[in-house]
């Protein structure tokens, strides 16, 4: 990660003028966890922590203090500590924090509670995630009712309780120039990922064989660490939408799906690539996949400033029911099966997401119970799907079994939008050449 901090120094700031005066705001990084016994889970901190710090150690909490003119950072972290650090890692340590994060103030994560009941002295509102309520509510109670006590004092307690993420999550939904940047490069290393996973599959090997090369390729373009669960499936697991067991063996004629992405400087890619084990596919298999296709690049198209969220879905679900009936997987007029909702027995999730730090990022997609509009900077998947199991007994049999899913990370821009995930092979005849020329 780089060791500019000068993003995190003006998220602070522009968080700094949208909380109330008299407030303390407070984030915390999470604890590890124990995958078993002496084992940890590989840390990765809370990404609205990470946001607004750039550190990446457990046990750390950040502290804003705003009264008046008076704009005050805090970071809580843990000590040094050289028998730990021999055993678990390198520290910053508190006497380093301050001027290594360009912060103004460090303590010690053991002076947390002492500390805190100062800082919380005279302020008004506490603002934390309320999506954090049952962690941080015997802190609150607890502060709370040390400054009650001090009532004959002329002390008044905390009396406002407000949700950080309703500031804070407003602000992630929308990048700025240079996340973009960081977020066009976790695009390009998943693209570079999942090239190397193409290459490598063919009916005989096991679905964690082909995850095994995606994830190198990850980490030899440059990312530390997935950004979520890789999925590769073959067959009829494509028809489970969070397959994750990967350990099948990939049988000669199916399709492998493959829904995985590179996490760069904190930023996830997602793209979902859907492709046959041999190389070549069946004519009930391209059909499937060119609608599939068609859906997603009619969405893709669509993007751009004012056009509703919700939009971009019934684009897919028109697209997808149109050639459904076409194919007679569905029966009826599109219209009356689209009120119905017929084609959610086989296209059941949404069309996207917003993107960021979490692969499901954070934002509101509606505001004041309205769908909200595209607004440039905002990042979000496309990912059209179709899966049609052994057992949908309506359906001709060349249609069972079947999952596909294609996926794209998309930015809105002034323009229109940019397609971040650009380099795979996505129709059928580049599908086939690709995988003829391995």
């Amino acid at each position: 990660m780089t060791q500019d901090f000068t993003p995190f120094i003006e998220r602070r700031q522009t968080l700094f003028d949208q909380l109330p005066d008299h407030s303390v705001a407070f984030v915390a990084a999470g604890e590890e966890q124990i995958r078993n016994r002496d084992v940890e889970y590989p840390f990765r901190p809370a990404s609205d922590f990470f946001y607004l710090t750039g550190f990446a150690e457990p046990d750390s909490v950040l502290v804003l203090v705003k009264s008046g003119e008076l704009r005050q950072t805090h970071l809580f972290l843990r000590p040094k500590d050289e028998a730990q650090e021999i055993w678990q890692g390198r520290r910053l340590g508190v006497e380093a924090a301050a001027s290594f994060l360009k912060i103004d103030q460090a303590w010690s994560i053991d002076d947390f509670e002492e500390q805190m009941n100062e800082l919380v002295e005279g302020a008004v509102h506490l603002v934390f995630s309320f999506a954090e309520l049952a962690h941080w509510s015997n802190w609150v109670s607890g502060w709370i009712g040390a400054q009650k006590a001090k009532a004959r004092k002329g002390v008044q307690a905390p009396s406002r309780l407000q949700d950080l993420d309703t500031i804070l999550h407003e602000m992630r939904l929308f990048k700025s120039a240079r996340e973009i940047e960081w977020m066009r490069e976790a695009a390009q290393i998943s693209v570079a990922g999942h090239l190397a996973a193409m290459k490598v599959t063919a009916p005989g090997r096991y679905e964690y064989q082909v995850q095994a090369e995606l994830e190198n390729g990850f980490k030899q373009a440059g990312s530390p660490r997935v950004g979520f669960n890789s999925i590769v499936a073959s067959g009829e697991n494509a028809c489970i939408l969070h397959y994750t067991e990967n350990d099948a063996r990939i049988e000669d004629g199916q399709l492998v799906l493959i829904d995985a992405g590179a996490e760069y400087a904190g930023y996830a890619g997602d793209i979902t690539h859907t492709f046959p084990a041999n190389g070549r596919f069946t004519p009930p298999q391209a059909e499937l996949y060119n609608l599939v296709l068609k859906a997603q690049q009619s969405v893709i198209d669509a993007i751009r400033p004012g056009v509703p969220y919700n939009r971009l879905h019934e684009i897919s679900v028109e697209v997808l029911t149109e050639g459904l009936v076409a194919l007679g997987i569905l029966t009826g007029t599109v219209d009356d099966l689209i009120e119905q909702e017929a084609y959610k027995a086989f296209f059941m999730h949404g069309t996207g997401h917003w993107l960021g730090m979490d692969v499901h990022d954070v934002g509101d997609y509606k505001q004041d119970g309205e769908w909200r509009c595209l607004q440039p900077g905002m990042v979000l998947t496309v990912e059209p799907g179709l899966y049609i199991s052994e057992t949908a007994e309506s359906v001709p049999d060349a249609y069972r079994g079947i999952g596909i899913r294609i996926e794209d990370d998309v930015v809105v821009t002034e323009q229109g939008h940019e397609v971040l995930t650009h380099g795979l092979p996505r129709t059928v005849a580049e599908i086939e050449s690709w995988m003829a020329q391995r």
